[in-house]
């Protein structure tokens, strides 16, 4: 142990006396992150087309007005996430409790005359020219700055009950706002999931958490099961979705037909699928272009099509821990691992809901997915992860 600590030592030494030399060491910014990204967003620009052509001009006259919202939205994304690449991360330590309180704030002001109901979801707020924001989408990346502020300031406390305690607590807070004040549980889950997987990150134990997740999953599961075998029918919508999930068949008019359409997409497609734009699902699926935007993808382009999607995910992901694993410092790498966290949860959940492993729960697909307040906070979040690529340093 002596002899790796002093080894690790000299190295730590000879690097940085190659870098008062200024000719050895060199700055490091994540290209292969920023080429996945781009490759994803065209694949999901083509996609909502493909998706949305027929109905925007039934509703809108434009068969393009989605493409060209999303477009916007885009625009505006990289516009964003090149300036905040530019910022030195390090400035969020001082304010990502300022911008936490404020997330919490703007949760706040749906609740307020300010809100703005959509399809009987009141989580918006109306903004000029027509414009309405999401703010839960602003709580997660409060929670992405803070909690790491909230374990690097804990230091070894964060191995014991108390320190883990501690960080559920703040988190805990945050999800419990998005859900009482936005009435909005999947961005909950994420937002839990995003701090529980960063204290698993820091954690140096891992069976703790791996007995605590099993156990919470069977838990979950018999939960389930008894639900489903003792209520045939509820006027909780959450209860509903779960009664679906188990019969959609069963439900097909009361909330089952848009599961049952995706699986139809997704049987019919093949490996190579029916061909672009040659969906007919696409025809009679309501707001498909949102979270259900995959079994589309299923139909028109196959097994194949999914399997490139997974593959830029598995990418953008893969480049995502590089930058974490080799962030200058561990408020780097915590910042990092929640936006890795963040991404890889809404894949997941979304493509489980899509293939009903669980109930429908509203996620959509990063990147794919039609949503302006979602694009351009995910567009910042990568911008936050270049920024700490940028700080890395390569030596030759």
């Amino acid at each position: 142990m002596a002899k790796n600590r002093r080894v690790k030592r000299q190295k730590a030494a000879s690097v940085e006396r190659r870098e008062k030399k200024g000719a050895s060491v060199i700055r490091f910014f994540d290209f292969n992150l920023l080429t996945v990204l781009i490759f994803l967003i065209c694949f999901g620009l083509v996609m909502l087309y493909s998706t949305t052509a027929y109905s925007a001009l039934v509703e809108h006259e434009d068969s393009m007005f989605y493409f060209k919202r999303q477009l916007f939205f885009y625009a505006a994304g990289f516009a964003g996430m090149y300036i905040v690449a530019k910022i030195d991360y390090h400035v969020y330590i001082r304010w990502a409790d300022k911008i936490y309180f404020f997330s919490i704030f703007m949760m706040a002001l749906v609740q307020t005359p300010l809100g703005k109901e959509v399809k009987g979801a009141r989580r918006w707020i109306r903004l000029p020219f027509g414009q309405q924001l999401q703010p839960a989408e602003i709580t997660k990346i409060a929670v992405i700055l803070f909690i790491p502020v909230l374990i690097c300031n804990l230091g070894k406390e964060i191995k014991t009950l108390r320190g883990i305690l501690k960080v559920l607590l703040w988190g805990g807070i945050a999800a419990v706002c998005v859900l009482v004040l936005t009435d909005n549980l999947s961005t909950a889950i994420i937002v839990m999931g995003i701090t529980c997987i960063m204290i698993f990150v820091v954690h140096p134990r891992t069976r703790p958490f791996v007995i605590i997740a099993v156990t919470g999953l069977v838990c979950v599961a018999a939960g389930v099961r008894i639900l489903g075998a003792v209520l045939k029918t509820s006027d909780n919508f959450r209860l509903r979705r779960i009664l679906v999930w188990l019969n959609p068949e069963g439900h097909a008019e009361e909330g089952g037909y848009q599961v049952l359409q995706g699986l139809y997409a997704i049987g019919s497609g093949g490996f190579f699928g029916k061909g672009l734009g040659n969906s007919a699902q696409k025809m009679i699926m309501p707001e498909v272009q949102n979270d259900m935007i995959l079994s589309i993808v299923c139909e028109e382009l196959g097994v194949f099509g999914v399997i490139i999607v997974l593959v830029l995910f598995g990418l953008l992901l893969y480049r995502l821990m590089f930058v974490a694993q080799n962030a200058p410092d561990m408020y780097g790498s915590l910042v990092v691992t929640g936006i890795f966290a963040h991404v890889a949860l809404q894949v997941v959940l979304n493509i489980a809901v899509v293939t009903n492993l669980i109930p429908t729960t509203g996620i959509t697909l990063p990147f794919i997915s039609y949503g302006g307040t979602s694009s351009l906070f995910l567009m910042v979040e990568m911008g936050i992860a270049l920024g700490v690529s940028r700080r890395i340093k390569i030596s030759e």
